[in-house]
């Protein structure tokens, strides 16, 4: 598959944001945030590739999806001879029998393990020799042997999400929690919200320099590396939070992902010693458990997919129960002195999902990198 990556590479539309004061974003009033208009055009963006929305113009992190046709929508009936549930994308290989009698293998590209397993679709939902109808957008220089996939219903009339976009399975659920422990689910529109934010806050020459060079092939989610918090915070996965006495765990269903808040007053350790996600120490003031992180190491996509971070990088997030007790408040402050020219803010909401289960798909650098051919 051939894929071609060039910005800005993603739909042209952007989610409407509402500021609150420089550098800040507000997602509220209501459940999602904002709403982003015509979100059928985002569709292809695949969240699960980490699509990123900037102040400037949108732009791929993983890939675009220049490449496809997306105002035209086929849908094709056929028999799945090959079949791969990985991250950070699904794919998988019909063989279709066309009007004219003709038998074509066509190739279906789908978002990623982690992001559909929210809505629904886990390993087991096909297999090999199924009969599904598929609705998606073609390849604009091959229609007939690569679409990227939408919306896949199979023979029993079972229902299957294909993309970042496309409907959940589950439905909305009466549960509340009692704490800010349990497995939550940021919706998409948060996480589009907080990357436009995050795309307008100050930055200083370094951070110009980085964007204005900036190739978009060159993510480090090619190499199964993950974004940095907040936007990985916000990816629309399951998160599971864990709290003890002496320590709360978060984990990420997106690459691996874990992260460590200590209670038991530990003081960071020297600079020289720096993490993926930083060192993380943490209190609770009432219900809300506030997080101090330091100790990152250098990361090209450290803060969002257009912003890098350095080791000088320090976030304090808040993260509460809601008021109606089925969302997350997820907010904090970011300072970066090398990229960051303010603090930037960010404010969100996570919805309670307590029966969603984790993927528990490892990132594979194979299917990371397939999407990147030129």
């Amino acid at each position: 598959m051939r894929l071609r990556v060039s910005p800005p590479g993603c739909p042209r539309e952007r989610p409407a944001l509402r500021t609150a004061g420089p550098g800040r974003v507000s997602l509220h009033p209501g459940l999602g945030g904002e709403t982003i208009p015509d979100m059928s055009r985002f569709v292809t963006a695949l969240l699960a590739c980490a699509v990123a929305v900037s102040a400037a113009a949108p732009a791929a992190a993983h890939h675009s999806a220049a490449a496809f046709d997306t105002r035209t929508e086929v849908t094709l009936t056929g028999t799945v001879t090959k079949y791969r549930f990985a991250n950070p994308h699904v794919f998988l290989t019909l063989q279709v029998k066309k009007p004219d009698g003709r038998t074509v293998s066509t190739e279906v590209e789908a978002g990623a393990a982690s992001v559909l397993n929210g809505l629904g679709f886990n390993k087991n939902s096909l297999k090999v020799g199924d009969v599904v109808t598929i609705t998606g957008n073609p390849d604009r220089k091959n229609p007939e042997a690569i679409v990227l996939g939408k919306d896949l219903t199979k023979q029993d009339g079972t229902y299957v999400p294909l993309n970042i976009a496309s409907r959940s399975v589950y439905r909305g659920r009466d549960e509340v929690a009692s704490s800010i422990a349990g497995t939550w689910f940021p919706p998409r529109t948060e996480f589009f919200a907080v990357m436009g934010a995050a795309g307008k806050w100050p930055v200083t020459e370094a951070a110009q320099a980085v964007r204005k060079n900036n190739d978009p092939r060159a993510t480090t989610q090619k190499d199964c590396i993950p974004i940095g918090a907040p936007a990985l915070m916000f990816y629309p996965v399951a998160t599971t939070i864990t709290v003890r006495k002496d320590r709360v765990t978060m984990k990420v269903d997106w690459m691996d992902t874990e992260r460590t808040v200590w209670l038991d007053g530990r003081p960071h350790p020297p600079a020289s010693q720096t993490f993926l996600h930083g060192h993380s120490t943490g209190k609770w003031e009432g219900d809300t458990l506030v997080v101090e992180t330091t100790n990152f190491k250098e990361h090209a996509m450290g803060t969002s997919t257009s912003l890098p971070a350095s080791t000088q990088k320090k976030m304090t997030e808040r993260f509460r129960l809601g008021d109606d007790r089925k969302t997350l408040v997820y907010s904090g402050v970011v300072e970066d002195p090398v990229y960051l020219a303010k603090p930037g803010e960010w404010s969100g909401k996570w919805e309670y999902r307590p029966g969603m289960p984790h993927s528990n798909q490892k990132c594979d650098v194979e299917v990371a990198r397939k999407f990147l051919e030129q």
